[in-house]
């Protein structure tokens, strides 16, 4: 990043909030003696900043100061253009209208250079979002929601049943073209991954003092009882199941090279997700072998055998 270019962003990063020198060195990639020699340069600038000593401190603008209207060089608008038609190609967000009316009001002011400069660039690379017809119709409503802290009931749609839970949402999230949202349940007293288009009705609780507090106290499970209720799922696989395991959102950094054929995937499984692990390693199949633990090598020849008793009773050879 040119000098010009990192006074600019200090500018624009502690017009958000205050920030240390260290923590601007972090963010820019520099060091701190750099930072401070460019605040000792704003300074000279006119730009009125000042510093704050203490646990809370750091640098700060004066109150009042106001950059002028934003200006993007083009790989900054290429990097906003990028993301906003990654959005557009979603079924469902909650910035509905929103992606498309800012891609409009950025394109108006956009010099037509540079505008064709993105336009060549977002040709030939993308995100790639399946398609995906299902509808989350309480997606805006769970975002205001979670970013509230509120506790919700849901009517919800899993495998198995539907039934109204209770839950406290903490993170929503976008993977392979569905929205999830990560919850702690008192239903089942753990935390866990909702679809949120599986959610039929959302609505709000309405908590006294006293049941907030007792709410509160079912999130704070100590991590022991968490760490006991987990088991080490070590396997091997080949190169294709090594792929396949990667594109996983929770485990994909777990896997690892051990040789020029074979993987090792090695991640720590909660005792929720273990009918999940079962699942996804028979459906590697020949890809993966799992080394322990004996249950889960148990419950993987159990689906084996009632795979082939479905297939095998009365199998004839075509000919």
């Amino acid at each position: 990043m040119k000098r010009m270019d990192r006074l600019m962003a200090i500018l624009i990063a502690l017009q958000q909030e205050p920030a240390t020198a260290q923590r601007l060195a972090e963010k820019f990639e520099v060091t701190k003696r750099t930072i401070l020699r460019d605040m000792q340069s704003l300074s000279e600038m006119g730009v009125p900043i000042y510093a704050v000593s203490g646990p809370s401190g750091g640098f700060r603008l004066m109150d009042g100061f106001r950059l002028p209207p934003l200006q993007l060089d083009a790989g900054e608008a290429l990097a906003v253009f990028f993301a906003l038609s990654s959005l557009t190609k979603m079924a469902d967000t909650p910035f509905r209208q929103a992606r498309w009316t800012v891609l409009d009001k950025l394109k108006a002011v956009m010099p037509e250079q540079t505008l064709e400069y993105i336009e060549s660039k977002l040709a030939v690379v993308e995100v790639e979002v399946p398609q995906r017809s299902v509808q989350s119709p309480y997606l805006s409503e769970l975002l205001a929601h979670t970013a509230e802290a509120r506790w919700i009931r849901v009517h919800y749609r899993s495998e198995k049943q539907t039934r109204w839970l209770q839950l406290w949402p903490r993170k929503i999230y976008t993977a392979h073209g569905y929205w999830y949202s990560e919850a702690y349940s008192v239903t089942h007293g753990e935390w866990r991954t909702f679809r949120i288009d599986r959610m039929i009705e959302v609505e709000a609780m309405e908590l006294s003092a006293d049941e907030a507090a007792r709410m509160a106290s079912l999130l704070e499970r100590p991590a022991e009882a968490e760490e006991e209720s987990s088991t080490r799922i070590i396997a091997s696989l080949t190169y294709r199941g090594a792929l396949l395991a990667e594109q996983d959102l929770h485990i994909g950094d777990s896997v690892r090279q051990v040789d020029e054929e074979t993987w090792e995937l090695d991640f720590i499984c909660p005792a929720s997700e273990r009918s999940w692990a079962e699942r996804f390693f028979f459906t590697l199949g020949m890809d993966a072998e799992v080394k322990a633990p004996a249950h889960l090598k148990e419950a993987l020849f159990g689906m084996a055998k009632r795979l082939c008793g479905r297939y095998g009773s009365g199998h004839t050879t075509e000919g």
